[in-house]
């Protein structure tokens, strides 16, 4: 069951890869003037001739514009003046919320945990809270995509919010104001298995490099026997942070990534000279969500042959984007280069798989198929990265999907840490799982004595990890989490018994 931290925290990619402000365009020449002189002969007799009066900014703004840039890829975009200037907004914005760790589900929002000195936290919200309804919208009739949608808007200003306790016979409405929130890209740090580390990093920002080394050091530096790096669902961000993390584990002089494009010189990133990287076995996860920054780390690590790449393929997005300011207050953000890894092979998918032919903008390779590691191992191109190892999620069960949708292990374990003390330790016992298959008994779930002891195994984990995330947070719940994620457990044998193909 995924879950979203949308009121600690939010990421939203303005533009993928790196994002320049160029000066402005030089005057027209003889040829730009001519074209120029057919629009405008275009438009006035469209003025003077059109059944209906033209309004001139919209056929500029809404269709000459917008329309050239159709034709070139699905990422270049016209900004009028109203979205240029949300733009620069966002540019120099701080992200808001509330300080809550929420589980979406279908028509539900459950607190997992509340953050101290938040404004969620004065207003009494507690672990266990159910969210009935944000801003006069009940949420018992929306999906979990409008939920995240709903949630993600509501950040930005007042909101009132209609809240059901634990065992509380009243919804209660709480008014909450947004805050700045400060929260690290590196998510999780914590030992798989002695001497293996995990370490989750949600996005790449201006610390981040420098958050994983720390992070890698608190779990035992270059003592370490082995480390986990989770890249899933991590949308990217400053690639000059992708650079510093790939130095981490590569050999000084090797090639991280270049970009090239039409009329952009092409740039090599290399690890600096004076690196001293980290030597032990390193698996990394990613899945569709993986994107620009976090592909520019794992197609440098796999391209050198330095780790395992575990889970599903990438989303392929690996552009830079370059923002013109134009007159009237208006801008322009066109595609200008495309990233490369070691081995040559494109990020960015191509865009004619969305519809799209790619102009002149920029080389584009894709059309050879496979490429090389430093090894000589065959990898495949086509845009972003291919694991290694192909890894699926875990499927529900049509039992397992109705305790999900049923929030069964959220609602027994508030109701269980109101009665018991729980410790770091605390394990499920007979008498705990006897208990709750009674509590399900009492909600019409009965599953079969076949059913309950194919699953056993499966309840225990999510008991533990939901009762953990009430009484002890959510990075305690996690670390239950991942000793059942397929992926996680996947990378962590491929730590243990590296493929002969990966070397420090």
């Amino acid at each position: 069951m995924p879950r979203f931290r949308h009121f600690a925290r939010i990421l939203t990619p303005l533009l993928a890869g790196a994002i320049a402000f160029p000066a402005l365009a030089a005057d027209p020449g003889p040829e730009d003037a001519r074209a120029m002189k057919r629009f405008v002969d275009a438009l006035v007799i469209m003025q003077e001739n059109n059944a209906d009066p033209i309004d001139v900014d919209q056929a500029f703004y809404g269709g000459a514009v917008p329309g050239l840039l159709r034709h070139l890829d699905p990422h270049s975009s016209f900004f009028d003046p109203g979205q240029f200037e949300q733009l620069n907004q966002m540019q120099r914005s701080t992200s808001k919320g509330f300080g809550t760790v929420v589980s979406i589900m279908p028509g539900r929002v459950m607190v997992l945990q509340v953050l101290p000195n938040t404004p969620s936290a004065r207003a009494g919200m507690m672990p266990g809270d159910e969210i009935r309804g944000v801003n006069n919208y009940r949420l018992d009739r929306l999906e979990s995509d409008q939920i995240i949608e709903l949630l993600t808007e509501s950040r930005q200003k007042p909101v009132a919010l209609i809240v059901r306790h634990p065992d509380a016979m009243r919804l209660e409405e709480l008014q909450l104001v947004p805050e700045a929130m400060q929260a690290p890209s590196v998510e999780r740090v914590f030992e798989l298995k002695p001497g293996i580390g995990y370490i989750r990093v949600g996005a790449f920002e201006g610390t981040t490099g420098r958050d994983i080394r720390a992070a890698i050091e608190k779990l035992g530096g270059k003592n370490l026997k082995g480390l986990v790096l989770d890249l899933r669902n991590n949308p990217g961000g400053l690639v000059t942070s992708a650079f510093e993390t790939a130095s981490l584990f590569l050999k000084p002089g090797q090639v991280i990534l270049s970009a090239k494009g039409r009329n952009v010189p092409e740039t090599t990133e290399k690890v600096p000279a004076d690196t001293i990287p980290y030597t032990f076995p390193v698996s990394v996860i990613i899945n569709a969500k993986t994107a620009s920054a976090s592909e520019i780390v794992t197609g440098a690590l796999q391209d050198h042959d330095r780790a395992t790449v575990v889970g599903e393929p990438s989303f392929g997005k690996g552009l830079v984007q370059s923002v013109y300011p134009l007159a009237e207050k208006t801008g322009l953000a066109l595609t200008t280069a495309l990233y490369y890894t070691a081995s040559g092979r494109s990020i960015q998918k191509p865009f004619r798989q969305e519809g799209f032919e790619l102009g002149e903008t920029a080389a584009h390779p894709n059309e050879q198929t496979e490429f090389k590691t430093d090894n000589g191992r065959p990898i495949p191109g086509g845009g972003g990265i291919v694991p290694d190892i192909v890894v699926t999620p875990a499927m529900l069960t049509q039992f397992r999907d109705v305790l999900e949708e049923s929030a069964s292990f959220i609602t027994f374990a508030t109701e269980y840490i109101r009665d018991h003390k729980v410790t770091d330790g605390w394990e499920v016992s007979q008498d705990v799982l006897d208990k709750f298959q009674l509590w399900l008994g009492d909600r019409q779930i009965q599953p079969s004595l076949r059913e309950w002891i194919a699953n056993r195994d499966y309840i225990e984990s999510r008991l533990k990890e939901d009762v953990y995330n009430l009484a002890l947070g959510v990075a305690k719940g996690d670390e239950i989490q991942a000793q059942r994620d397929p992926q996680v457990q996947q990378a962590l044998d491929s730590v243990l018994n590296p493929p002969a193909f990966v070397h420090p």
